[in-house]
């Protein structure tokens, strides 16, 4: 038993067979086991009723594909929550009401979400819908501090308070369109999802006031990773706006929370380090259009997008996924460096992280090795 705590004492676990640490365990297995098994059934359903995404010039996929996976991962995310709430292995209640904030502004998306998903809602609209989300947070507490932030001047009360609003609702709407625009190649959002979550989950563990971060972040970490089982090329399903608005929403509310919410010192600079990939993919795509005389740079799709690029190089959608994910895990892993998180726990991220979507990709392919093309329900099953 000593031996076992001296071995993952480096890793800031303080005791592997806790209640607290199984807990979280217990989290992220049921997120991943729910979402997993959930899917193959949701598809079937998303089938019938015509919940589908059908070709066109943007898409890669050349017949209908349901695109319901949201709600898979949205319902195995909420029901891990749940188990982690009933067990309620650490103390989590000066934050319930935060927690509820953004489950509630989570829920909100994936409903706005889905509804565009299966019949079109405005631009202005879904922004309005995200504002609001974002205000939801603001008035539960959930703010970034703009005197926090490095090389800037620090501002009166009087002034702060109203910029903190606005970059916050910033931040919070930017964060959740930049995950969604990175959603145009199987199994990139998934798997940066869950390198992203894994992340923040293994650096917010090292504090023991971001409990109810840790649960969170577990519970979207499972569900994108069994999301990822049937969305990595070639998709049986995928997510839509509803599952892009969740995971871009709950990062950036999650960040709020206390995941990376430090000293002044070093303020936004580690969340916009570990979740440098959609942000720089969103800005290079704005300023891109900005430049070519597109006055609406959100409403105009176009495969200038990251992914698109090196789609366009490697020619796999595959190979495409693939490293992306290494880039989001290496920034992740620069990010917790910087946040001070000691060499022992990063290493064990990546390769934890690294090992979780071997494990994934290589099930996914065995799967489609095993089946034939009109085998769907043998392949539903492994």
């Amino acid at each position: 038993m000593d031996f076992l705590h001296a071995l993952v004492a480096p890793l800031g676990i303080a005791d592997p067979l806790g209640r607290g640490f199984l807990s979280v365990v217990l989290t992220f297995v049921t997120a991943w086991v729910f979402t997993w098994q959930f899917i193959p059934r949701l598809r079937d359903f998303a089938v019938q009723a015509g919940w589908a995404d059908q070709p066109n010039a943007r898409r890669l996929n050349t017949e209908p594909l349901p695109n319901a996976g949201g709600l898979a991962i949205y319902a195995g995310f909420l029901v891990s929550v749940i188990v982690a709430w009933a067990l309620r292995p650490i103390v989590v209640e000066i934050v319930n009401i935060q927690v509820l904030a953004i489950l509630l502004g989570a829920s909100l998306l994936v409903l706005v979400g889905f509804i565009d998903d299966q019949f079109g809602l405005s631009p202005a609209f879904r922004l309005l819908v995200q504002t609001l989300a974002a205000v939801l947070l603001v008035v539960n507490g959930l703010k970034i501090d703009f005197n926090a932030i490095p090389f800037l001047p620090v501002l009166p009360p009087g002034l702060n308070g109203p910029l903190s609003t606005l970059l916050t609702i910033l931040w919070i709407v930017g964060l959740t369109n930049a995950v969604n625009l990175m959603d145009g190649v199987d199994g990139v959002v998934g798997g940066v999802g869950f390198v992203v979550s894994a992340v923040l989950l293994a650096t917010a563990a090292q504090f023991p006031d971001r409990a109810a971060a840790v649960v969170l972040l577990a519970g979207l970490a499972g569900a994108a990773l069994g999301y990822l089982r049937h969305n990595f090329n070639p998709s049986r399903i995928i997510m839509g706006d509803a599952g892009a608005y969740l995971f871009g929403y709950t990062l950036a509310a999650v960040s709020l929370l206390g995941t990376l919410k430090f000293s002044a010192g070093a303020s936004l600079l580690v969340p916009l380090i570990v979740l440098a990939l959609p942000v720089l993919d969103t800005t290079q795509v704005v300023i891109g259009r900005l430049a070519r005389g597109i006055r609406n740079p959100l409403g105009h799709p176009d495969k200038t997008h990251i992914h698109h690029r090196v789609l366009a190089r490697t020619s796999s959608a595959r190979r495409t996924a693939v490293i992306l994910w290494i880039v989001a895990l290496l920034c992740g892993m620069t990010g917790m460096a910087l946040q001070g998180v000691h060499l022992p726990v990063i290493l064990a991220t990546g390769v934890g992280v690294a090992l979780s979507l071997w494990f994934v990709a290589y099930r996914r392919m065995r799967a489609l090795n095993l089946t034939t093309p009109t085998s769907d329900a043998k392949e539903s099953d492994l």
